[in-house]
């Protein structure tokens, strides 16, 4: 008997250190909870809004991709399955490392196209600022331990010359003094590491790296000027013309055109082709090939309506190239599209009626409506839409006669299209739909309509696309057999 009383206390010493354990374990994870609700304090009113800003967005992503993991270390041991499993389950969805990439590498095309410093890169709070997005009442800045994340992100994907100029921002910041859990000491040896290795490929008949192994820092100042003229990029990156021309047009210059051109260049009321008893109002953006726009093609209630119908299908869709028809990777995504059939809301086939009515073409043969929707850093490389890789449906349907592109957002910035061959580019207008023909009269493809998406610097760019095809047009677009109709 008197050795129980020897179990006892050391069964209430056990039971109390149980007890501590579990408070401890409730106070970690109240820890966590306050800073998860402290960092998301404030629901934006327009979460398309708030997350176009790329800094919004990687702190949004980083910050979620690290709960899981804080939260599972704190709940080791804990008896409750039931609450455990929930958690598990939620964690489930989400962000990934992948996620993170694929944020950083959006922000990385951004700096490619734009010719953006990362110390620099705080514009984008200022430019939302100024665009009056009320979510964001202060500017946004990275800590050191978030721009060496990017930097090392950016190395492990071959973006030397990123990843330098993103570790210095580190080392900038540490310098003046930012807490963080990366130390200088880390900076400096990746620092090093990254001037080493742009050293060989820039300048291999520099000096070896002296002093343990650091780059000398008049080598190293002169590497960080050349990568910030952008001298690293034009000498070492090869560029086709029509590349340069497309990265000029997204970057606002503009392609001079002779009076007599630019008289063509109008606006008018213009009777549907299919149907004239429909009025539309036509722009002509461009001569030579002919791209016309149509304002007010779109209400606001069937954007409304189209955009409803399709988020659903991209949040489950996988990111698929609309030309190589090749599966993109999370780290690599530039867009999200879904398909959406006559039979799922009679807004999608009035807009396919209007779409007939206005080109005068026939659509029987023509796809389906095509939604995308292209956020921070969504761009689409130039391509021709008549170029199809495995088109199974060439032999049935042929090849795609025209596009009509619909704008279902404004662009804060960016966000394009563009025709780096004839210099064209057409800014995205909510509602407004734009037509061009991808073939000529005689059945080739007309070279002239290479285009591309410009990177989206703010904002969030909505689009629906409609291909038509070349079969059942025979009397709606006569052939002709000279080589330049």
């Amino acid at each position: 008997m008197t050795r129980l009383i020897d179990i006892r206390k050391e069964f209430a010493r056990c039971l109390h250190g149980y007890i501590e354990a579990l408070e401890g374990q409730v106070d970690a994870l109240k820890r966590t909870l306050n800073t998860l609700e402290k960092d998301f304090d404030d629901a934006p009113e327009d979460p398309e809004k708030f997350i176009s800003n790329p800094l919004a967005a990687f702190q949004l992503v980083r910050k979620l991709s690290r709960v899981w993991a804080t939260t599972q270390e704190h709940l080791e041991g804990r008896r409750n399955t039931e609450t455990l499993e929930k958690l598990r389950s939620t964690a489930q969805t989400l962000p990934g490392a992948d996620d993170v990439d694929g944020v950083v590498m959006a922000l990385v095309r951004l700096q490619e196209m734009y010719r953006l410093d990362p110390r620099n890169i705080s514009l984008f709070s200022h430019v939302i600022l100024m665009f009056a997005i009320s979510e964001v009442s202060h500017n946004l800045t990275l800590d050191p331990d978030e721009t060496f994340h990017i930097a090392m992100i950016s190395y492990h994907s071959h973006r030397l010359q990123y990843a330098l100029l993103w570790m210095e921002e580190t080392l900038r910041k540490l310098d003046e003094g930012e807490e963080a859990n990366v130390t200088k000491d880390e900076v400096l040896y990746q620092l090093a590491s990254f001037s080493h290795q742009l050293a060989v490929i820039q300048m291999p008949s520099r000096p070896e790296p002296t002093n343990g192994g650091l780059l000398h820092p008049a080598l190293h100042k002169s590497l960080i000027e050349s990568i910030k003229t952008w001298e690293w990029t034009a000498k070492y990156i090869p560029h086709t013309d029509t590349e340069n021309t497309y990265e000029a047009l997204c970057t606002g210059k503009r392609v001079a055109m002779t009076p007599q051109r630019e008289r063509k260049l109008v606006c008018r009321y213009r009777r549907g082709r299919g149907n004239p008893l429909m009025l539309f109002k036509e722009e002509v953006e461009w001569d030579q090939p002919m791209i016309l726009r149509y304002h007010d093609f779109l209400s606001e209630g069937e954007i409304d309506t189209i955009k409803t119908l399709a988020r659903p299908k991209l949040s489950r869709a996988q990111v698929i190239d609309a030309v190589s028809g090749k599966r993109v990777s999370a780290a690599s995504r530039v867009s999200q599209s879904a398909w959406l059939y006559e039979d799922e809301d009679p807004v999608v086939t009035q807009v396919n009626q209007r779409i007939a009515d206005v080109t005068g073409l026939e659509l029987q043969t023509a796809e389906s409506l095509q939604i995308a929707n292209y956020g921070i850093g969504g761009q689409y490389e130039p391509h021709y839409d008549s170029k199809l890789t495995n088109d199974s449906d060439f032999q049935l349907r042929g090849g795609r006669i025209a596009t009509v592109l619909i704008y279902m957002s404004d662009v804060d910035i960016g966000g394009a299209t563009v025709f780096p061959d004839v210099g064209a580019a057409l800014q995205p207008k909510r509602g407004s739909a734009v037509l061009w023909f991808n073939l000529l009269r005689n059945g080739n493809e007309d070279i002239r309509t290479l285009h591309a998406a410009c990177p989206v610097f703010v904002g969030s760019k909505w689009v629906a696309n409609k291909w038509i095809r070349t079969y059942g047009q025979e009397f709606r677009r006569k052939c002709s057999t000279i080589k330049s109709d």
